[in-house]
């Protein structure tokens, strides 16, 4: 393991004076054996581990989509008007990426199996509050209620499957991982439609958010049970300037993503957009100084990795392609073609079919192919958008929508050859020490991505006229896309020299 990734000490005017050699060496073994003996320690997971985690995972990727198809049943029930609901959709989403990065750090600090069943909790009672919101004010709050729960879990997922496992348990973890997210996004439109046309007990599009209560107890009841505890190994600090520079930085940037397109890009939305970068450089000269003197939000060295780093971009490009995608699909289909949620559900289980045909196999794929099972994956993913170009062009408004159904297919096998092992390359070139500050990281980057391309490819759009030609653009835009996703992937370390580019805690 190289050396050079231990910062050098301090040496300018007013630092504390450096350490004596023998006393930084001896704290830095300790800290290694301390980081051998965890994952010794929980190298042997428990058995319900990954169902409690994935549950939890399940869940969160269902509610990103399952509120699209209970828009209109919800419009007419609380007789909320279109920029309420639009606040149903982006407070979720608001509040999961403005608090992971935070989350990780509550994970390493105060153990993560604690903060995981914290935001279980919470998120099972949000989805109790959504469920039985009596006005459309109170079901946004309750929204933006389960975004934050879900931000609490989703990092401490990562680490969990991270820290528990190694090797090829750890490569079927991610694998099993990503398995759940796609599902709970692919599927979360039919099962949103299901619902509402079985309309349980009257419950009407309630029921999407109530399905989440039986569901999230019984995970709960077996995380103690379940899930080994785990925690940085010497007790971080919050550091709480960092933290309000992040997440006033993240709002900043994710609130114009999700609400100026809509509003015509008003001047605020370009004002909080650049007084994001700003505050998003101060962060990181924040995070770089406080790395010499106490613990920072996101430790720097992550990024002396080029596994993390070149990761880190293949997921936002990823991402960036993967939220817009569901979407204008959606707005083809329904507003586009008049399908009901049920009949677009359907459709979409086109792409499920083949992402769960991959997506099962995609580590042991990874430990042939390596960094070229993703390439392979963006290829598949381009040439599936390809596909649905030509049908969408040919089909026209009055063709069968089922002339989809080759290119969707095409592209969930090229999404479950992407989701887990990127995911997986990223993490696993971090020690356990820092799982949970690479974990908010990592998720942080994926719901920014997603926004950030709903924005993009929601302009090309509905700037495009008809459906036909609307969704035509925008699959060849996001085709595009998944080649720079192949390009990026080259950077990635590809040999079995490149495995021991690892971080030391």
């Amino acid at each position: 393991m190289s050396t050079d990734l231990h910062p050098a000490p301090a040496t300018s005017r007013g630092a504390a004076p450096a350490e004596p050699v023998e006393h930084v060496e001896h704290v830095e073994h300790v800290q290694h054996v301390e980081s051998v003996q965890h994952v010794r320690h929980v190298e042997s997971a428990p058995r319900g581990l990954l169902p409690v985690v994935l549950t939890a995972t399940f869940m969160t990727s269902l509610d990103v989509f399952v509120v699209n198809v209970a828009v209109p049943s919800l419009q007419t029930g609380l007789g909320a008007g279109p920029a309420v609901v639009q606040w149903v959709i982006a407070g979720f989403g608001l509040a999961l990426a403005v608090g992971l990065i935070t989350a990780g750090r509550l994970g390493d600090r105060y153990g993560r199996r604690r903060v995981f069943g914290l935001g279980l909790a919470l998120f099972t009672l949000a989805s109790a509050g959504c469920g039985l919101a009596p006005t459309a004010a109170a079901l946004v709050g309750a929204r933006v209620a389960q975004g934050l729960a879900a931000a609490l879990m989703g990092p401490q997922v990562l680490a969990i499957l991270r820290t528990a496992f190694s090797g090829a348990a750890q490569a079927k973890a991610f694998a099993m991982y990503g398995l759940t997210m796609g599902v709970g996004a692919v599927f979360g439109q039919l099962i949103g439609g299901v619902l509402i046309r079985a309309d349980l007990f009257g419950l009407d599009w309630r029921s999407c958010f109530l399905i989440n209560l039986p569901v999230g107890l019984a995970a709960l009841a077996l995380v103690r049970r379940c899930l080994p505890e785990s925690r940085a190994p010497h007790r971080p600090g919050l550091d709480p300037v960092g933290v309000l520079l992040v997440t006033a930085a993240l709002t900043g940037l994710v609130l114009p993503l999700i609400q100026g397109r809509e509003l015509g890009w008003p001047l605020w939305t370009r004002l909080c957009a650049a007084g994001s970068a700003v505050l998003l450089a101060v962060f990181a000269v924040h995070q770089h100084r406080t790395r010499a003197t106490g613990s920072p939000l996101v430790d720097t060295r992550l990024f002396r990795s080029r596994a993390f780093t070149a990761g880190l971009f293949a997921q936002l490009a990823f991402w960036l392609g993967q939220a817009s995608f569901f979407l204008v699909l959606a707005l083809y289909l329904q507003p586009g073609r008049g399908l009901d949620a049920l009949g677009a559900g359907l459709v979409f289980t086109a792409i499920g079919v083949g992402y769960l045909l991959t997506s099962t196999t995609a580590h042991r794929v990874a430990a042939r192919l390596g960094r070229r099972t993703v390439a392979l994956g963006g290829l598949l993913m381009a040439a599936g958008l390809g596909l649905l170009c030509l049908a969408a062009y040919g089909g026209g408004t009055t063709g069968s929508v089922w002339w989809l159904a080759p290119g969707l297919f095409v592209d969930g096998l090229g999404m479950g050859l992407v989701i887990a092992p990127v995911t997986a390359v990223v993490l696993a070139a971090v020690e356990p020490t820092l799982a949970g500050s690479a974990a908010g990281v990592v998720a942080t980057v994926q719901q920014v991505g997603g926004a950030l391309g709903i924005a993009l490819i929601g302009i090309l759009y509905y700037g495009a006229g008809d459906p036909v030609a609307a969704f035509g653009h925008s699959v060849a835009a996001l085709a595009g896309l998944e080649l720079v996703l192949v390009g990026l992937v080259q950077l990635l370390p590809g040999g079995p020299a490149d495995q021991a580019d690892r971080l030391t805690g």
